[in-house]
């Protein structure tokens, strides 16, 4: 599976996602994968141990400001041509 690396992340964002982590006992990457999916209306499976959303899914949970800056970052992720998220080889 590729890996996607996502820089300058706002910190009231990482803060979300943190909380949301906590909350659920769900990992970091579980809860950005299931927001993407989500965001991309690609729902599936939930990651092993994830507790069911409210009607409205990732959306009920967020406030207004929080729901429409997930909603702008879905929408630019989705304008990025192929390849651009490749790996950084100075990165480590």
């Amino acid at each position: 599976m590729p890996d996607i690396l996502v820089r300058h992340i706002d910190e009231a964002v990482a803060e979300r996602i943190k909380e949301l982590a906590r909350a659920r006992h769900w990992s970091l990457n579980d809860v950005i994968l299931h927001a993407l999916r989500h965001g991309l209306g690609m729902a599936g499976s939930e990651p092993t141990g994830a507790r069911v959303l409210p009607p409205g899914g990732v959306s009920a949970l967020l406030d207004d400001a929080e729901d429409d800056a997930m909603r702008a970052a879905v929408a630019a992720l989705c304008e990025v041509p192929d390849g651009r998220f490749a790996r950084d080889q100075d990165a480590s």
